[in-house]
């Protein structure tokens, strides 16, 4: 089976870097280059976990089809032209996680490690490096989407909670604002009861929508149909008290465009963020992020402690309701190019810009 390779690039241009990696068994480098070793005859992935050759006798090859062209064999050892080690670890994870989500019950570690063919230690190691989150995290998080979801299925809050997994309510309920952003029973009613303010104003960048509960700021969208916007947050909270047009909430839409159109380095209202034990980790280390700076999903996964869950970095990204406030457009891919961006490539751009013309 051969293996498309990835983009070389960057720090893995020159020969003397690839020359590094294959010395640190770089992971990281695997599928963008191998090398052959012409004393032995084969050629190996970067991170080959074999004695490393002199460099005299090492060429180094954009992909595997072309080592072999040369005349080289693939190393049975390292297997390069199969899946790399973090692709393997990547579907190992994914298997877990299908297991925690198809379960009626919580899954230990102990079964999830051995259904997985792994040892409980090195999996919850290699589960946190790819997802960001422990495996009990993960759990607690797709058990409460399950009840987000019974919720609005059941007749009481209690047989929402137990059919979602949870062995008792009040563990469920210690988290649950945190979790929902209301309580249980107002979450299911549709946020009957509560009052979120609101109002969609427009920038140079579209429409925004701003909107607030008691405890601050909770939601900040771009769109180009304020009156999708306006439905958006009806159909999240159809039960809600919506307060729209009024003018003391009028100032706080006008202090979020304002910062939009001249972004200052911090964003000083106050919010009301809910999300994972790990998506708030990401969200904080974003704060510090100055304008006109920008940072990779690498170096912010690295920051809140957890330098192998990039793509769970994106996740939270993309999961932000909170546009500039929490500035995702900050983060850019490892070799600087911009990536994707929930309301718009262009948005970031334009955001990046102006916040790098800013004095």
């Amino acid at each position: 089976m051969n293996v498309k390779p990835r983009e070389v690039f960057g720090s893995y241009a020159s020969d003397d870097a690839k020359w590094q990696a294959v010395l640190d068994k770089d992971q990281a480098a695997d599928g963008r280059f191998v090398f052959s070793v012409k004393t032995t005859g084969v050629y190996c992935r970067p991170s080959c976990p074999g004695r490393p050759p002199l460099r005299r006798n090492v060429t180094f090859h954009a992909t595997p089809a072309e080592a072999e062209a040369a005349g080289f064999r693939a190393c049975k050892r390292c297997r390069p032209t199969g899946p790399t080690l973090e692709e393997e670890r990547a579907a190992k994870v994914a298997r877990a996680c299908k297991l925690i989500e198809a379960s009626d019950e919580p899954l230990d570690l102990t079964a999830l490690a051995k259904a997985v063919a792994m040892s409980p230690h090195h999996f919850h190691r290699v589960f946190v490096a790819v997802t960001g989150v422990t495996p009990k995290a993960y759990t607690a998080a797709r058990r409460s989407e399950r009840v987000r979801k019974a919720l609005t299925d059941r007749n009481t809050v209690t047989e929402a909670i137990y059919d979602a997994g949870f062995n008792s309510n009040s563990r469920f309920y210690e988290k649950s604002t945190q979790t929902l952003g209301m309580t249980p029973s107002t979450f299911r009613d549709g946020g009957a009861g509560a009052t979120i303010r609101f109002a969609v104003g427009e920038c140079s960048l579209g429409s925004v929508l701003v909107a607030a509960s008691d405890k601050g700021v909770c939601a900040i969208q771009f769109g180009d149909d304020p009156d999708a916007l306006a439905r958006a947050l009806q159909d999240r909270f159809p039960k809600a008290r919506l307060v729209g047009g009024d003018k003391t909430f009028e100032e706080t839409v006008a202090k979020v465009i304002g910062f939009i159109e001249a972004p200052r380095t911090r964003f000083d209202l106050p919010l009301d963020v809910q999300g994972t034990v790990f998506q708030q980790k990401v969200w904080a280390a974003l704060r510090e992020v100055p304008a006109g700076k920008t940072v990779s999903y690498t170096e912010i996964a690295r920051r809140v402690g957890m330098p192998r869950a990039a793509r769970a970095v994106a996740q939270a990204c993309g999961a932000n309701d909170l546009a500039v406030a929490i500035p995702c457009h900050r983060v850019v891919r490892r070799n600087g190019n911009l990536s994707g961006y929930r309301w718009g490539v262009q948005r970031k751009t334009a955001l990046l810009q102006r916040e790098a013309m800013t004095p």
